[in-house]
């Protein structure tokens, strides 16, 4: 059986939950009024950097092998971060584009994550 006491809302507009367990261990929750449903309606992107050591056909490999990207899409990726200095490689939620990351990371490349 638990119990659930909602208080009132504080100063900054915030509901607080506390449940209370009945092995007496309590659990904090907090509510913010629509900033959960803007943090999941966001999209993260991740981000390929220009480097002085990858070689431009390496580039556009990694792209091929990580993201099926065709022959094609890959070169016109590769070919903005070497002339732009960064390209959009993926968009998604914020877990896969952590795993992009990580393994551009295992390939050797510089990579970022954003919130679009």
């Amino acid at each position: 059986m638990q119990l659930k006491a909602l208080h009132n809302k504080t100063s900054n507009q915030e509901e607080t939950d506390f449940t209370y367990a009945p092995s007496g261990s309590t659990t904090l929750q907090e509510k913010h009024e629509g900033k959960i449903k803007q943090e999941f309606s966001k999209e993260w992107v991740v981000i390929v950097w220009n480097d002085p050591v990858n070689l431009m056909s390496y580039v556009t490999f990694v792209f091929q092998k990580l993201f099926g990207y065709s022959q094609e899409k890959a070169e016109s990726l590769m070919l903005d971060v070497h002339h732009k200095g960064k390209a959009v490689v993926s968009r998604g939620t914020k877990e896969k584009s952590e795993l992009d990351v990580f393994q551009l990371h295992e390939y050797g490349l510089w990579a970022t994550m954003r919130q679009d």
